[in-house]
């Protein structure tokens, strides 16, 4: 069903002009953006509008992700409209969410109303805009989706609260050869090429050089009519000498598949740098329907003595196009001797760029040595592709088998790699200090593996490769001896900073096994202190505390008046948790004990009178 200009009451102000902080296909950590962030202000309590008639099929309290949220469906259209981070709800829901609150005794609350429950008529307020749940100021998050719950794009309903006349940038590109012969500027290297504006569009400065079968990314914002925001570009494309080869169009993404954007962006890129660079190519393991392109699924082969007119477009919600242009001269590979002073000593390095084995050997020699791959007690010689700054590149497929080791005049490195994973089947992986199972829809790609245990931290492949299911992890602590209460006791991440994020587990004997959407490192870790509890103030209409946790992070929280439950609600973000009575005609008055427990199972009381 085509979309229709009002077919939708815009939910914040409506008939006044709004701003949007965020918009459809914004690259986040694990998933696109997938709706419209409405500005409120920057305060909370705007009332917020059902944007056409139905009635509420969903209603959801929690403290992480959406807070507070209204589903509505509408019949008409078969289509879902979600309302995020409300504040509080409008009555009679209001009325009915506190009900069930403290008939069931929890704050955290998912409801789904029958048809008849809740009817609501277009323009009725079902809430008001707030901060809750992740939310990272105030703002109502605002989404449509389908019966399949696709997520659609709000602004192809062209809503006109909101202006756009400008059209997106496209800042940097980055051109990656993605098989062994590839060579961009003469080098088998990711480049970045730093766009120049000229007119509306843009240029490169200079002609790309490049030889071998290449991916192109792009890093492009959109930016709207009135506001400073960096939003996302609905719609990209690439035109190779007149043709189309590639296009995405982010609308109707299954959330199902929301997380498959680590394969749709450089995620290696997006990790080290925070920069997102959106791939003009579908790669592999990407399922999202978002893409049309030629046979190559966006990639194109360049050859010798050949010029290709290369054309990216970008275009926002509102057609404003933005083009950038510039020139791929095909160049064979040579092999071009290059010297450095700084270098002093044989030295050895390498990476993994998909497929293949990038070594890099330096030496004074003014002639360029060979490498040495060893596997499984064989010798294979590496023969120098190129030479870059006196040092020899030898690239080798990985598909013929990871060599164990590699030497060079003198100096040998481990590769590390264990095992090859193979995507798109089930595999079980084992060393002497863990057991990794991979499911059929665990990788993207095949994985050149490699584990480390390293004192008490394991490292279970790289950070900086995507899963896209998680993966089932057993281990035995080296200290297990340490540990003096295994119920206590769980898997924490440690990413690359200073953090520790909760991951869990579950034990048997002295092996622990968790499930993880991310590799990195881990480590097992005891939490043998309880929450922390303060009050922050107290009256017969309220009491409000902060509570903290020093490790594994607050499980549950549960106050009582005179022995009498009390509901508490939790804002994460600040820490604060306080009282909403179910009666607001009877004043607190009495002892209040409030109890908070940890997930590892510590639990903090506190007890006070009112």
């Amino acid at each position: 069903m085509a979309p229709k200009a009002g077919e939708f009451l815009f939910p914040i102000k409506p008939g006044e002009r709004n701003y949007l902080s965020g918009t459809m296909g914004e690259i986040r950590s694990n998933h696109f953006h997938g709706g419209l962030d409405i500005k409120t202000d920057q305060r909370e309590g705007l009332p917020v509008y059902a944007a056409a008639d139905g009635y509420i099929s969903r209603v959801k309290q929690s403290t992480y992700g959406y807070g507070n949220i209204i589903y509505i469906t509408h019949p008409t259209n078969g289509l879902v409209t979600t309302y995020a981070h409300l504040r509080e709800f409008a009555s009679p829901l209001a009325d009915f969410i506190l009900k069930k609150q403290y008939e069931k005794k929890t704050f955290e609350l998912e409801l789904f109303p029958e048809p008849d429950k809740f009817p609501i008529k277009r323009g009725d307020i079902i809430g008001y805009s707030g901060n809750t749940g992740g939310s990272g100021g105030p703002h109502l998050h605002f989404e449509i989706r389908d019966e399949k719950d696709r997520l659609y794009n709000p602004l192809k309903y062209k809503f006109s609260e909101i202006l756009d006349t400008t059209p997106p940038d496209i800042y940097t590109i980055g051109i990656t050869p993605l098989n062994i012969h590839g060579r961009v500027n003469d080098a088998f290297e990711r480049r970045e090429f730093r766009t120049v504006k000229k007119g509306t569009n843009y240029v490169l400065p200079d002609t790309v050089y490049a030889h071998g079968l290449l991916g192109l990314e792009l890093q492009t914002i959109d930016k709207l009519d009135g506001a400073a925001n960096n939003n996302g570009t609905q719609e990209v494309s690439l035109v190779v000498n007149g043709k189309q080869v590639y296009n995405h169009y982010i609308d109707q993404v299954p959330f199902e598949l929301s997380r498959q954007v680590s394969q749709h962006i450089n995620y290696n890129q997006y990790k080290r740098t925070g920069r997102s660079f959106q791939k003009a190519f579908i790669d592999h393991g990407n399922d999202l329907p978002l893409y049309k392109a030629n046979g190559r699924q966006g990639r194109f082969n360049v050859h010798p003595d050949s010029t290709y007119q290369v054309k990216l477009v970008a275009r926002d919600s509102y057609e404003n196009t933005t083009t950038l242009s510039f020139v791929i001269k095909g160049k064979k590979p040579s092999f071009t001797q290059t010297t450095s002073k700084a270098v002093k000593g044989p030295a050895l390095s390498y990476e993994i760029i998909g497929n293949i084995l990038k070594v890099n050997a330096s030496d004074t020699s003014s002639t360029p040595q060979n490498i040495e791959l060893y596997k499984d007690g064989k010798k294979l010689i590496l023969v120098p592709s190129y030479v870059k700054n006196s040092a020899g590149i030898g690239l080798y497929d990985l598909r013929a088998g990871a060599p164990d080791s590699i030497r060079f005049c003198g100096v040998t490195s481990g590769l590390g790699v264990e095992k090859a994973i193979p995507p798109a089947t089930d595999y079980t992986f084992s060393n002497k200090f863990a057991k990794i199972q991979f499911n059929s829809n665990s990788l993207y790609d095949t994985l050149y593996f490699r584990t480390n245990l390293d004192g008490e931290v394991y490292t279970i492949g790289d950070y900086f490769t995507p899963l896209h299911q998680a993966i089932q992890v057993t281990i035995t602590p080296p200290n297990i001896s340490e540990i003096k209460d295994k119920s206590k006791a769980a898997v924490y991440f440690l990413g690359t900073g200073r953090g520790r994020g909760y991951t869990g587990g579950k034990w048997d004997g002295n092996s622990i096994t968790f499930s993880t959407k991310n590799m990195g490192k881990f480590k097992v870790m005891e939490d043998v202190k309880a929450p922390t509890i303060r009050l922050l103030g107290k009256s017969p209409t309220q009491i409000r505390f902060k509570i903290g946790d020093d490790l594994s992070g607050i499980a549950s929280f549960n106050a009582y008046i005179n022995g009498e439950w009390l509901l508490m609600k939790y804002e994460h973000k600040e820490a604060l948790i306080y009282s909403e009575k179910l009666d607001k005609s009877v004043p607190l008055s009495g002892e209040v004990v409030l109890k908070v427990k940890d997930i590892a199972g510590n639990e903090a009381t506190y007890t006070t009178r009112i």
